[in-house]
């Protein structure tokens, strides 16, 4: 088990991930980042690899991407930095990191490579929310498969239930549930998004769910964490960054505020 499906199998309540894109607000912030969302309440990390043209992410993730990248960034440091990282790490420490982007700059890299690459600097799994089921099957999975990463789908509001069963059987993590059908950083009212997650928990799914978008304080947190395992969150957490003098500081702060700690 990658450490990753080790935390699934030992926690199944308010498992909180927190999103932060590389290279933001500074290039060789990752490591930093890193270590203060570990240290201050975070289950596990979701790390964007910034892109140019990121789809599902509304103007704060896309305005930090953009950032980053003009800051230098690319997946080839990005594995640097997390292989240093991983490398200074005492021995059995291990902690869930995931790699979030777009399918076309991992493709530029090498998908082998990428992957092998990522599991070697600590990565337990993927998201590439533009990467089809089909070419994933038929493809790409025994590719990640042989590293040891698990890949990570999203579902909507408006997937089918065939959809949503097939990706639950080549699923060996968690699935993400956005919670509404929009980018990135819009408030969603969780209660009104109740059906579709009461419907989520009655299809008695083999993985956990966590749900993400419009996820911002401990009220949201709260709310998401009633109808799944847990939550994810990302533009309020890029916002918290954005200003920061002292990331530390500033992390811990923005835990505290979601956990109540």
């Amino acid at each position: 088990m990658n450490a990753l499906q080790k935390l699934l199998s030992s926690k199944s309540q308010n498992l909180l991930s927190i999103y932060f894109t590389a290279g933001f607000p500074e290039l060789n912030n990752t490591a930093t980042v890193i270590s203060a969302l570990q240290k201050h309440g975070a289950d596990m990390i979701e790390i964007g690899m910034p892109y140019s043209d990121p789809l599902a992410d509304g103007p704060v993730i896309q305005q930090s991407s953009m950032r980053a990248l003009q800051n230098g960034m690319s997946i080839k440091l990005l594995i640097d930095q997390l292989r240093d990282f991983e490398n200074s790490k005492k021995e059995g420490n291990e902690f869930p990191l995931i790699l979030m982007g777009y399918l076309n700059p991992v493709l530029q890299y090498g998908f082998e490579k990428f992957c092998s690459d990522a599991k070697s600097s600590g990565i337990s799994a993927i998201i590439l929310p533009d990467l089809p089921i089909a070419e994933y099957e038929s493809h790409y999975k025994p590719i990640l498969e042989k590293n040891g990463l698990s890949f990570i789908f999203l579902i909507t509001p408006e997937t089918s239930e065939e959809r949503i069963r097939k990706i639950d059987s080549l699923s060996n993590a968690f699935i993400y549930a956005v919670s509404s059908s929009s980018i990135t950083g819009k408030n969603t009212d969780m209660n009104a998004q109740e059906n579709y997650f009461r419907r989520l928990k009655e299809m008695h799914l083999k993985n956990k769910i966590l749900i993400g978008f419009g996820i911002r304080d401990h009220q949201t947190f709260e709310a998401a964490c009633k109808h799944a395992s847990g939550a994810i969150i990302g533009t309020a957490y890029i916002k918290a960054l954005e200003n920061s003098n002292d990331i530390e500081e500033t992390t811990s702060k923005f835990l505290n505020s979601i956990l109540q700690s």
